[in-house]
């Protein structure tokens, strides 16, 4: 969806679409477990668990990243990566409002 569409729906539907659109790869839900089960690693730690390269994971990072699924904090040399909670809160509070008319 162009920007120029944005103006047509709700902060939270083009939120939640973004967020959607960030999860919808498998490497990304695998990413998001590791950092689930781990609470935060760096992004080694992920190559090391995963069987992509550095540079195919930092990809994935940055678009969840950018979805404000993740958080990225720089420690010296090394960005170490958690869940945003509150986020993540927020997109399945929206999903389950989505779907309690089913």
């Amino acid at each position: 969806m162009g920007k120029s569409k944005d103006i047509l729906f709700t902060e939270r539907q083009n939120q939640l679409a973004k967020m959607a659109k960030a999860l919808a790869h498998p490497a990304r839900i695998a990413i998001l477990e590791y950092l689930i089960k781990k609470g935060t690693c760096v992004c080694g730690d992920i190559v090391d668990e995963l069987p992509l390269s550095q540079s195919t994971i930092s990809q994935h990072l940055k678009a969840m990243k950018d979805a404000n699924i993740i958080k990225g904090e720089v420690d010296g040399v090394y960005t170490c990566y958690c869940i945003d909670a509150t986020q993540c809160a927020n997109m399945l509070g929206s999903l389950r409002n989505i779907f309690t008319c089913c």
